[in-house]
């Protein structure tokens, strides 16, 4: 690992769209020179001046070529870009030796970058944002005050879920609000599941059909598993010397969802990558988001662990509602992002891969930090 660059103070924040939001205002405050890119000046600007931000930052039309050719080095790129156009982004900041962040998932191709970023000093900050990131805060949190009470090295059980969704603040007859494009949510429910359950792994080649009901507070949710959550049993440092009976990360719906998207689940089951993409864009035309609606953020990650002397659990809830100023959405993506952003800045995260704040101590200072900002969240714990 070379010695980590020092950061020159200028934040390239590319993208503007919906998850673009207060975070960026607060970079404002703190960088000494902030440029957001978009696909054209003028909607860069646009976006700036609907943020507040029309003379704190400076617009750019973005294009790899004309990021590259104002890179220095030491520059923080943000990207906001879709998944797979982070990597050619990272490429650019690894030529020009500048610190790069996104609140997506590490790709592979993201990771195959991360030796030649670390061998130049520079940070390479993924999973920084709602879901993969103030996840990646609360879980460490639980799994260290559950060790505590509990003993790591006491043989016990335990069961581990975290569930997210961007859902509408007020029911809609689909139970759904876009709050990221409609290609995305489709491509996620096309790609299987892996989890454990029963003390077993699990897959779910179709993540809906493993739906079930989850109450929080009194309320009613649905709930189904995402992705591969076995990896993060290494991830969020859950000992050795515990066995898993559950151990799940997936997506919350408002109760009603599944049977409202049955149509949809239909096409999914036998649709082409033609037909989906298509699909997409007539769910976007039939459910559009207008600025007269409001949309609510709900996370919900919870431990609970028995031992033969005893046990803890424990649980965090972030439930917000967005308004009139911005959607929730947007702040709980882009607050964590900006507050990774600035610990690159001020050289408190090391060089090479970074996911959101890593260790249990660093993510206790990350959530009061986002106490501070206003990011409300609730833990309870019971022995």
């Amino acid at each position: 690992m070379g010695e980590r660059a020092t950061a020159s103070g200028t934040v390239h924040w590319i993208g503007a769209g919906l998850s673009t939001g207060s975070g960026l205002a607060r970079l404002c405050e703190t960088a000494g020179r902030v440029r957001l890119w978009h696909r054209t000046e003028r909607r860069a600007a646009d976006a700036l001046d609907r943020l507040g931000l029309g003379s704190r930052a400076e617009p750019r039309a973005f294009t790899l070529p004309a990021l590259t050719a104002e890179l220095a080095p030491g520059d923080v790129v943000v990207s906001m870009l879709p998944a797979p156009e982070h990597a050619p982004v990272l490429a650019a900041c690894v030529a020009g030796g500048a610190h790069f962040a996104c609140s997506s998932y590490v790709s592979d191709a993201v990771l195959a970058q991360v030796p030649a970023a670390g061998r130049v000093g520079l940070v390479v900050l993924t999973e920084a944002g709602l879901d993969p990131g103030i996840d990646h805060l609360f879980a460490p949190s639980l799994v260290a005050r559950a060790g505590a009470a509990v003993g790591a090295g006491t043989p016990a059980s335990y069961t581990f879920t975290s569930y997210c969704g961007g859902i509408p603040a007020v029911p809609n007859d689909f139970r759904y609000r876009f709050s990221w494009a409609p290609a995305g949510v489709l491509g996620a429910l096309r790609s299987p599941a892996r989890y454990i359950e029963d003390g077993t792994e699990t897959v779910a080649g179709r993540p809906w059909e493993a739906t079930r009901t989850h109450v929080l507070d009194g309320g009613r949710f649905e709930v189904y598993p995402n992705r591969d959550s076995v990896p993060f049993v290494r991830q969020y440092g859950l000992p050795a010397a515990w066995r898993a009976h559950t151990f799940v990360r997936g997506t919350l719906r408002l109760d009603g969802w599944l049977r409202a998207w049955d149509p949809v689940f239909e096409e999914l089951k036998t649709g082409d990558d033609a037909r989906i993409a298509a699909l997409a864009q007539e769910l976007a035309a039939r459910h559009p988001t207008t600025d007269a609606d409001r949309d609510r953020v709900v996370l919900a990650v919870s431990l609970d662990v028995r031992a033969p002397d005893g046990g803890w659990s424990g649980s965090y809830l972030l439930d917000l509602t967005g308004d009139a100023e911005e959607s929730a959405m947007a702040r709980c993506v882009s607050r964590p992002l900006a507050l990774g952003v600035r610990h690159i800045l001020d050289g408190s995260l090391p060089a090479g891969l970074n996911r959101a704040a890593g260790t249990a101590a660093r993510s206790e200072q990350w959530l009061d930090e986002l106490r501070a900002e206003g990011l409300g969240f609730g833990l309870r714990t019971a022995v």
